[in-house]
């Protein structure tokens, strides 16, 4: 018997944040921040290098404990969630994968099913076919009985990709997706998971160092300026402004328009 992906409350938040702060030992990373994630939105989290962008992903995620506040997934508390029901509701693409064994492709695509499976059920027809479904979104029609660990980089990036989509949350947390994508692979990406949201009414929040990609596709931007400075958080036209931008990675930056895209340059 499948579980079913637990309904939101009243609350149509997906994700929700109070007063959250992340902290490692006495060095405050991200302290008291406040936003919500809403079906629909695209939201990508920027800031330069060791603001605590990972370990802010990770926190939302339920995979460490934040240092003070509360985080709330579709309406309660994180605490109150059963891991196997939180597993149908979120998913976490993280920035690191290792695989130690020999796997075929499809067998990993397959854990995405795995949460909403009753601990004494095996994946059927159906999933098998989400599962080859997903693999044919992302380019990898074929691959199923390929060893996990013969692939490069970028294939196996979109194998982890594969499998988010076959878990099919509500809410997808990314943590750096398009590194090791080539450009046209980043632009597959970032089409399917708009897809997943304009069409399906999905969320995203995936961190992204490339500023002009995150204006082509985000609704929402989470910038963490470092610094102990409070996060910005809100529509992209509202945060991605030059002067906010420039300081909060330490360079010049100046937005040029062409052929109706914004693009982000240094200066």
């Amino acid at each position: 018997m499948k579980r079913e992906t637990p309904p939101a409350s009243v609350d149509t938040s997906l994700l929700a944040t109070h007063d959250l702060s992340v902290r490692v030992g006495e060095r405050s990373l991200v302290p008291a921040l406040s936003f919500t994630i809403r079906p629909g939105e695209f939201w990508c989290l920027l800031g330069r290098n060791g603001v605590g962008k990972t370990l802010l992903l990770h926190t939302l995620a339920g995979a460490r404990l934040p240092a003070a506040g509360l985080l709330q997934m579709g309406g309660k508390p994180l605490a109150d969630w059963k891991l196997d029901e939180l597993a149908c509701w979120r998913g976490f693409m993280p920035q690191q994968l290792h695989d130690a064994f020999a796997t075929p492709v499809l067998d990993v695509v397959l854990q995405g099913r795995h949460p909403h499976l009753s601990r004494w059920h095996w994946e059927g027809e159906a999933d098998h076919a989400l599962a080859r479904a997903a693999l044919a979104r992302v380019g990898l029609a074929g691959f199923e009985a390929r060893d996990v660990r013969s692939l490069s980089g970028g294939e196996r990036q979109r194998v982890a990709l594969a499998t988010l989509i076959t878990q099919d949350p509500p809410l997808a947390l990314l943590d750096e997706p398009l590194a090791h994508l080539d450009l046209a692979q980043q632009l597959r990406m970032l089409t399917l998971l708009q897809d997943e949201v304009r069409q399906r009414g999905r969320a995203v929040l995936m961190s992204v160092h490339d500023l002009s990609l995150a204006e082509r596709v985000a609704t929402h931007v989470l910038l963490l300026p470092g610094g102990g400075e409070p996060a910005l958080a809100g529509p992209v036209a509202q945060v991605m402004q030059a002067d906010t931008l420039s300081a909060a990675f330490d360079q010049p930056l100046r937005c040029h328009t062409l052929d109706g895209h914004r693009w982000w340059l240094p200066l």
